[in-house]
């Protein structure tokens, strides 16, 4: 009988909470393959962050597209990746919370909730999903190191808002394995240690799906 694989395993978390690092470190120890979360690339990103309640809609849109896309490499491939960043994050936090703050219009949230359905019902949850739990020091902390120019406007109350639709999306998320990391007092990037402990509970994440 041949030895079952994982084909999808997603990262999720708050923007600085870590999602990009653990994405490499784990794929170059399990050697899976990596979707990163495209914002290198993004036309919108540079222009939503000096205008949000301008380019939101399309900002999201181009989100949305771009992992719907990755989902159906990663159904049709024959490797185990792991995701940068999941579907539902754009979904259930992102676009409410614009939405919310008056950023996006309702017409444009109907639309877009719509969207996200239809594409639900083609598409399977990750095998296995880790949530990385930061608080807003450890965020604040990580979005300062990296000195990207777009989020230096980005306000405490905004992640906040974030963080509590993470935790909410998190306490009812049901479609798959989760596995939730603490990452406030963990330094994954550069112990040695605190990486094995994470391996440690990714291994039985794994084991346990078989």
């Amino acid at each position: 009988m041949p030895e079952k694989i994982i084909k999808h395993v997603a990262i999720a978390g708050n923007i600085g909470a870590g999602k990009t690092t653990l994405c490499t470190k784990l794929a170059n120890h399990y050697n899976w393959e990596v979707h990163y979360e495209d914002t290198e690339v993004n036309p919108y990103l540079p222009d939503f962050y000096a205008d949000m309640k301008r380019w939101s809609f399309h900002l999201q849109i181009y989100f949305l597209n771009s992992r719907y896309q990755q989902i159906l490499k990663i159904h049709n491939g024959d490797k185990t990746v792991i995701q940068d960043r999941t579907i539902y994050e754009d979904a259930f936090i992102f676009a409410p919370n614009l939405y919310e703050m008056g950023l996006m219009s309702e017409r444009d949230f109907n639309n877009y909730t719509t969207l996200f359905k239809t594409m639900m019902a083609q598409i399977r949850p990750p095998d296995l999903l880790i949530y990385l739990r930061a608080g807003i020091p450890k965020l604040v902390s990580h979005i300062h190191s990296r000195g990207r120019d777009y989020e230096g406007n980005m306000s405490l109350d905004y992640l906040k808002r974030l963080n509590e639709k993470y935790e909410r999306w998190i306490g009812k998320y049901q479609e798959g394995n989760l596995l939730t990391i603490k990452v406030d007092e963990l330094d994954f990037e550069r112990n040695p240690e605190d990486f094995g402990k994470i391996i440690n509970q990714v291994d039985s994440q794994i084991h346990g799906l078989f």
